[in-house]
């Protein structure tokens, strides 16, 4: 895979299977910018790492389930590296709890962050993409979203979720190469 010259956007980039993406998507040539929300010494840490493979890289704070802090990173990538041609939507929390226990806050911050955080950096990234007639969305989600797991019912309905997300994404912008 050779991704000379391409930007890519990793949420929750700092940590974990995040880092994981965002390195392999540097060695494989492309520029990458990661968020963080809490991790800014780990997310400096990825960028470092990047940079030293010699691409472009760019750390950003901005919580995912801010609509703005979403559209104002997809902004700074596409002035910083000139474009964005990769979306990897990662980030994600879980805050276990059986239903009966399970407090509003914690169904809400679960899919604030795991579901909403996405269709903001996708609605975000969308006109890009549709007006250059190409890019990638990779979402990244759980089989917990299509079997369930006990005490995660916000968990397992915020991944479900995604993939209800990303298959009319698909239909939506496969038109545009998408």
């Amino acid at each position: 895979m050779h991704l000379d010259g391409n930007s890519a956007i990793v949420t929750g980039g700092s940590l974990g299977i995040g880092t994981a993406i965002a390195l392999k998507l540097a060695e494989f040539g492309a520029n990458v910018a990661i968020n963080y929300r809490k991790h800014k010494e780990e997310a400096e840490e990825v960028i470092k790492k990047v940079k030293a493979m010699g691409r472009k890289g760019l750390v950003v704070q901005a919580d995912i389930s801010n609509f703005s802090d979403a559209g104002k990173m997809v902004d700074d990538v596409v002035k910083e590296f000139g474009g964005l041609d990769i979306l990897v939507n990662n980030a994600g929390i879980n805050w276990d709890g059986v239903i009966w226990k399970m407090t509003e806050e914690q169904w809400d911050s679960v899919i604030d962050i795991n579901l909403k955080g996405y269709f903001n950096y996708i609605r975000s990234a969308a006109p890009i993409f549709r007006e250059q007639k190409s890019g990638k969305i990779v979402n990244v989600t759980s089989i917990n979203g299509l079997r369930g797991k006990f005490g995660q019912s916000n968990y397992s309905a915020s991944k479900a979720g995604i993939i209800g997300l990303t298959k009319t994404v698909a239909k939506e912008l496969g038109k545009y190469s998408v």
